[in-house]
């Protein structure tokens, strides 16, 4: 009997575009992409990956980064923001994914329209097209419904219906509510579930928030952040709070075994049975993930108190970030 033949990897082209003005849909297909390569290169996760923004790079530094490496190594060139490049620079990556390089990827990011818009054209016969196009309220359901098919998944409508009414239209949210449902209802997501899941939201203080955030529920802890701003709630106070409980978790993460609760909510200023949950809870998290959150703390502060950016943008950021890295 012959030997049966191993099916080849087809291998992954060479030229991506990613067009579109939807700065998250545009992410994920990066991501997406880079780690086909990834996946399909010898040196997996090692393989290295050059982000550029295509309107600051040089036409030396765009030369180098798309010529063959002396080494023959592989390497991904992601270049963003194409639609506010200048045309010599267009010029020049029209003229690389034609001829792209051996062992050169090329992910090339554009919304679609800017300076460049006549360069999307000549893309689209040379590139593998990933569309990243703001969605319509119309097309929302849709996109919904695909994201529990990813995650294996079966929802009716009126599922789909009732997390739109509990989360809105943004993207990120929507994905992050989806991905947490599935895994904590294990694909069983029902409408009640959901509302069960949401129920509370109306009143929310920044204890809420904070507690929310730091036990990793992303998805609950961002739309408790957006209910209590619309409440009136000031993004210093909700700083105050979450600030409070990573400093707990920072203080409690080294805990183990059995602990003084007694004399440790003396030192912290709470009670006992604040402590041992906190202690608890603190374990879960990994010491990276408890330093990037001190240091996040303290560039909130100075944020909600105007030395930079807006202040509900950054108090809603640092909830969500916090969220993360408890689930890390």
């Amino acid at each position: 009997m012959d030997p049966v033949t191993p099916a080849l990897t087809p291998p992954v082209p060479l030229v991506h575009l990613i067009i579109g003005d939807d700065e998250y849909l545009a992410e994920r297909a990066r991501l997406s992409i880079t780690t086909q390569i990834r996946e399909a290169s010898p040196e997996g996760e090692a393989l290295p990956v050059t982000m550029m923004r295509a309107g600051e790079v040089s036409e030396g530094e765009l030369l180098d980064l798309l010529s063959p490496s002396l080494f023959g190594e592989d390497r991904v060139v992601v270049l963003t923001h194409m639609d506010q490049a200048g045309q010599e620079p267009a010029n020049l990556v029209l003229k690389a994914a034609v001829d792209p390089a051996p062992g050169i990827h090329m992910i090339i990011i554009h919304s679609g329209g800017g300076r460049t818009k006549q360069m999307v054209p000549k893309l689209k016969k040379i590139a593998v097209v990933h569309e990243a196009a703001k969605l319509k309220d119309r097309e929302l359901p849709a996109w919904v419904m695909q994201e529990f098919r990813t995650h294996g998944a079966k929802v009716t409508p009126d599922v789909v219906h009732a997390l739109l009414e509990g989360v809105g239209s943004d993207l990120r949210e929507l994905a992050s509510a989806v991905a947490q449902l599935v895994a904590d209802t294990d694909g069983n997501v029902t409408v009640e579930k959901i509302r069960t899941y949401y129920r509370g939201v109306a009143e929310v203080s920044g204890f809420d928030v904070a507690d929310l955030a730091c036990a990793g529920q992303v998805s609950k802890a961002v739309a408790s952040t957006r209910r209590a701003l619309q409440l009136g709630v000031k993004p210093a106070a909700l700083s105050a709070a979450l600030s409070m409980k990573v400093g707990q978790i920072a203080r409690l993460y080294s805990t183990r075994g059995r602990i003084d609760s007694g004399r440790l909510a003396g030192v912290l200023g709470v009670p006992p049975f604040v402590v041992e949950k906190v202690a608890k809870q603190a374990r879960t998290w990994s010491g990276e993930a408890v330093s990037e959150a001190v240091i996040l703390m303290a560039e909130l502060d100075a944020a909600v108190k105007g030395q930079g950016g807006d202040p509900e943008f950054a108090i809603e950021f640092a909830v969500r970030r916090v969220a993360e890295l408890a689930r890390k």
